[in-house]
């Protein structure tokens, strides 16, 4: 399973050196997690209920009036339910990647981050500036 977290275009034109080198290409910059494992698949309405049900749990809970299973018809919530198939990962292995101009020197990393949040791309922008931290 690929977990695909922020990711955008660089263009070379946002680092300032390579108006003095000419030697920067575009790129793709991107953070990702490749989970490895056992997939099931579980056709068991009793178990997709339960799924369901603890993520409703989850995400209404800050809602002022959280929205529970039982506020739906039984018979179109049987129907809803149906159509949702439940899957399971053994998980074996993890593996993150990011690339987020980790290699370029501080004055290119922080012109594309600059670009990045002129054009709205915030989150990419915010996770490059952490690599602008160097010890």
């Amino acid at each position: 399973m690929i977990f695909r977290s922020h990711q955008g275009y660089i263009s070379p034109n946002w680092y300032p050196s390579k108006h003095e080198t000419h030697r920067h290409v575009p790129t793709w910059n991107y953070e990702v997690v490749h989970a490895h494992g056992k997939l099931r698949i579980i056709d068991d309405e009793k178990f997709v209920a339960g799924v369901v049900a603890r993520l409703t749990r989850m995400h209404e809970a800050a809602e002022p009036s959280p929205w529970r299973m039982r506020d739906a018809a039984p018979d179109y919530l049987d129907q809803m339910l149906k159509m949702i198939v439940g899957i399971e990962v053994e998980i074996s292995r993890l593996e993150g990647k990011r690339k987020l101009g980790q290699n370029r020197d501080v004055r290119d990393l922080e012109g594309a981050v600059r670009a990045l949040r002129d054009r709205g791309q915030t989150e990419l922008a915010s996770a490059m500036a952490r690599g602008t931290v160097r010890s």
